[in-house]
């Protein structure tokens, strides 16, 4: 603060040195309150890159070994949760999460690795339809059409795993999609006492699966906040029996 005091001289006016004085301060404290800000935005940021760490690293941690990559070793459950993803691409193109899942869901009921396929998945519009879009793509593959059931309401992963106990009856469960997903279905169906395997789908190349690694940090954070507040499905409605 000494050099407020060394750039005004002795013969500068009062009004003068006054008005210097409250600029040199004013400079100061602006610095001052600048610096405090940056401290705080780095500090959230530190906190906000922890949290997420920890989130992620929680549920690879309690979900290790409940995944499969070999048909041959994963155990039989009577039905398998889909978890539901849009066909098309907004370029038209087809989705690859989609065709891989699939995939994975016919290679398990043709080993008679389950008997039954519960698709969950999004249907929120007339012209937006995951599990109906899976079911065709199943029924075309070979799938009977009275071994596949529909979940309507499978808004989020949280709706859809806890859906498959309440609505449809299913303490015991393969969950089909890629693993990264079923990491966090898993954990979702642990804390509601779902008995609860992952059978993975193929996944993409890390460079062209970048966007949607990164949703997925997101999500699994979000898990943690839905899980603390007490988060339900969106809808429940009357049981659904499987055979």
């Amino acid at each position: 603060m000494n050099c407020i005091f060394r750039i005004i001289s002795v013969g500068t006016p009062m009004i003068k040195r006054l008005s210097i004085m409250k600029k040199t301060f004013s400079t100061y404290f602006s610095s001052f309150k600048i610096k405090k800000v940056l401290e705080w935005v780095v500090f959230s940021a530190l906190l906000l890159f922890l949290g997420i760490l920890m989130c992620n690293t929680t549920i690879v941690k309690r979900t290790k070994n409940m995944t499969y990559n070999n048909l041959y070793e994963i155990p039989h459950n009577k039905v398998g949760l889909v978890l539901g993803t849009i066909p098309k691409l907004s370029n038209g193109a087809e989705n690859p999460y989609f065709t891989y899942r699939i995939d994975a869901t016919l290679a398990l009921f043709e080993a008679k690795k389950i008997d039954y396929v519960l698709v969950s998945g999004d249907n929120n519009n007339s012209n937006y339809n995951e599990p109906q879009a899976f079911k065709e793509a199943l029924i075309e593959r070979g799938i009977p059409e009275e071994c596949i059931f529909l979940d309507y309401a499978g808004f989020r992963t949280l709706d859809s795993v806890v859906r498959a106990k309440i609505i449809f009856g299913q303490e015991k469960i393969t969950i089909i999609s890629q693993k990264f997903h079923n990491e966090r279905a898993i954990y979702i169906a642990l804390k509601n006492n779902i008995d609860a395997i992952g059978f993975n789908a193929k996944d993409l190349p890390t460079h062209l699966g970048f966007k949607t690694q990164i949703r997925e940090y997101l999500a699994r954070t979000k898990l943690f906040i839905d899980l603390l507040f007490g988060v339900t499905p969106k809808f429940l409605g009357e049981k659904i029996e499987i055979p």
